[in-house]
């Protein structure tokens, strides 16, 4: 069975170990801010693949790979490390964690459709129903109850915020289908540190242009932010990325965006366990219905 499911395993691995990362860029943005978890969580990453790579491969860079390898790599870290999660971020400022998580949830199908598009990499029919099935719970859950800020926004900030989350579905599904292009045979830890090092360039880019240094500076010195960071550092772009890019190669990308997907299901438990929430039974419900869709995704 193992090796038969090791791609969906692998994704299920990844959602669990990025549920606990968002928990530790929940906790250290209170402190340093948004752009700061951005950038930080990767340029502490980088170091932790830096050594994997000496340990496993001998070499602490990527530098046995060709340069179509790297600009594929590249760009697919561009596009899901870099633009869609600032897309996301921003949305979440603007409508709020649950609606722009509702709309994000067209990661998966947008995943999908793009990798049959352009790869011709097909999904069968029980596949594609697993993914509703998925998709459906973790909609229920994310709409169990309307938050109260979102109830207030303007009409802009809605419909500037549905954009945005859209933006970020869409960025993260171009990102998932050059990952799996762009990986082939090579080293997934490897291949992981190349779209770190160039969506690391971005934010380098980015916080240069907007004069926020200071702000980076002051997030550095922060020992307990900086503490959770490097957790979280650990548990989502290092391990978490890892399995991401060993998820691709063994599976769809569309069936991989899905069971990453389940975050917002995922969190249910650490949520009543770590901060003592109480869960209706809405949201198990939901929660059962991601599950079921899983199990059918698993298969054969």
């Amino acid at each position: 069975m193992m090796p038969q499911h090791i791609g969906e395993i692998a994704a299920m691995g990844t959602a669990v170990l990025w549920t606990l990362s968002a928990l530790a860029w929940t906790s250290a943005g209170k402190h340093v801010g948004a752009l700061a978890v951005s950038f930080v969580r990767l340029a502490i990453t980088i170091p932790l693949l830096m050594v994997y790579g000496q340990l496993v491969r001998g070499q602490c860079l990527p530098a046995d790979v060709d340069a179509h390898t790297w600009l594929v790599l590249g760009l697919s870290g561009i596009m899901g490390l870099f633009v869609s999660d600032l897309c996301l971020f921003k949305a979440m400022l603007l409508i709020g964690p649950r609606l722009s998580l509702l709309v994000y949830s067209l990661t998966p199908p947008l995943t999908a459709l793009l990798a049959w598009s352009f790869f011709a990499e097909p999904l069968r029919g029980w596949q594609w129903i697993a993914m509703l099935i998925t998709l459906a719970g973790i909609v229920w859950v994310v709409l169990e109850e309307p938050e109260a800020d979102q109830r207030r926004q303007p009409k802009t900030h809605a419909s500037r915020g549905v954009f945005f989350a859209a933006a970020a579905a869409a960025t993260q599904g171009v990102g998932a289908v050059l990952s799996q292009q762009g990986l082939g045979d090579y080293d997934a830890g490897a291949a992981t540190l190349i779209r770190v090092i160039v969506a690391t360039a971005g934010y380098l880019f980015l916080i240069t242009v907007l004069g926020r240094w200071p702000i980076m500076a002051a997030a550095v010195r922060h020992v307990r932010a900086m503490a959770i960071l490097t957790l979280g550092a650990v548990t989502g772009p290092f391990l978490g990325l890892v399995l991401y890019m060993v998820a691709l190669r063994h599976c769809p990308a569309g069936v991989v965006a899905t069971i990453t997907s389940t975050m917002p299901v995922l969190i249910l438990p650490l949520s009543i366990l770590v901060y003592g929430e109480k869960v209706s039974w809405r949201a198990a419900g939901g929660a059962a219905v991601s599950v079921a869709g899983i199990a059918l995704l698993m298969l054969t």
